[in-house]
């Protein structure tokens, strides 16, 4: 049980327009949030944001949930993130992900196969160049370092720039057990989307027993402060429709599959068949109100506060909020979770 929580807000990538939330996250750092996160899919990037926030910020926690490891080479990934974290006095939390199969392949046009191994690769190989204690290689099948065959001139590099720390903390984003098990085993912490947080033991108890002492747990969870539950309620199903029913191929669907494991197999599957068929209000309404209270903080401030303590009590460490913005809220939020 964590008992404690650090409190940080995950902005996530932009919609349809540009989102610069430099006064939000000015806001967050003066309430005494931990930290700020961005995310990327296949329009915003996750690092150029906040490079921009964190020119504007002097304390504030700097964190990706998450980098696509197929956008960018490992080495690529761990230049950009030393890079960062020197300009930005050590603030960067590097979060990393494989994505999926639709995304990764046809979008970095990369072979989505072996995900597991290939992130385990990618980190390794990040390591190794923030470490600088030998020009970097690697003979693994997935990032073969010098790249074996091209012109065969290929040498092993060292970073030039000494990085200001030579391990920046690294987390997972992981839904699976196998993928959480991973995080538990290299990473600095685990990144989950959907956590139901009377669940997360059953559900991945066994998977976190590699973790080491200050593993960080740092899940996202909507929030919304509002006297119409109902209202907020149907917010969170609008987000779950989306990532139930269309973030991913019908036979292999992240989201789905992890909705599934809390519980809710048979509802997964509706709504992923009707929001497939072009039904997309009644996959809405497929969802579960249980599924959506369960994932979320939603309410009245005496309801959000009761419902904190489930969050307390489960082993999370880390609570990274989505959709407040403006400072009552995000005051609320503050006083909520730090006391």
């Amino acid at each position: 049980m964590s008992g404690d929580l650090k409190l940080g807000l995950n902005l996530g990538y932009w919609q349809r327009g540009a989102d610069d939330a430099t006064e939000v996250v000015r806001t967050a750092e003066r309430l005494g949030y931990d930290s700020v996160w961005t995310a990327e899919a296949y329009g915003s990037d996750a690092f150029t944001p906040l490079a921009w926030y964190g020119a504007r910020t002097s304390r504030i926690k700097l964190g990706t949930s998450v980098v696509q490891i197929s956008a960018r080479t490992p080495v690529a990934t761990a230049m950009t993130a030393m890079t960062l974290d020197h300009l930005t006095g050590g603030r960067l939390l590097l979060g990393v992900g494989a994505s999926g199969p639709q995304v990764v392949e046809g979008w970095y046009g990369r072979p989505f196969p072996k995900p597991l191994a290939r992130t385990r690769e990618y980190v390794d190989i990040m390591r190794k160049v923030w470490r600088r204690e030998e020009p970097v290689t690697s003979d693994g099948p997935h990032y073969p370092l010098p790249y074996p065959g091209g012109a065969g001139l290929g040498k092993p590099l060292k970073l030039i720039t000494h990085p200001l720390r030579p391990e920046i903390p690294v987390y997972l984003g992981a839904e699976g057990p196998k993928n959480v098990a991973l995080a538990a085993e290299i990473a600095h912490g685990w990144l989950p989307l959907f956590v139901f947080p009377e669940k997360i033991v059953s559900m991945y108890g066994e998977a976190l027993n590699g973790a080491g002492p200050g593993f960080d747990i740092a899940a996202m969870v909507m929030v919304v402060i509002t006297d119409d539950v109902r209202a907020a309620l149907d917010g969170v199903k609008m987000m779950l429709t989306l990532y139930i029913g269309g973030m991913g191929a019908k036979s292999r669907n992240f989201h789905a599959d992890i909705v599934g494991r809390m519980g809710f197999a048979d509802a997964a599957r509706k709504i992923q068949e009707l929001y497939l068929a072009g039904r997309k209000d009644e996959a809405f309404h497929a969802i579960p109100d249980e599924l959506a209270d369960g994932i979320s903080l939603v309410g009245p401030i005496g309801r959000i506060r009761e419902r904190l303590q489930l969050w307390r009590d489960s082993p999370v460490t880390n609570l990274l909020v989505m959709g407040p913005r403006d400072e009552p809220d995000l005051r609320a939020i503050r006083d909520l979770v730090l006391g």
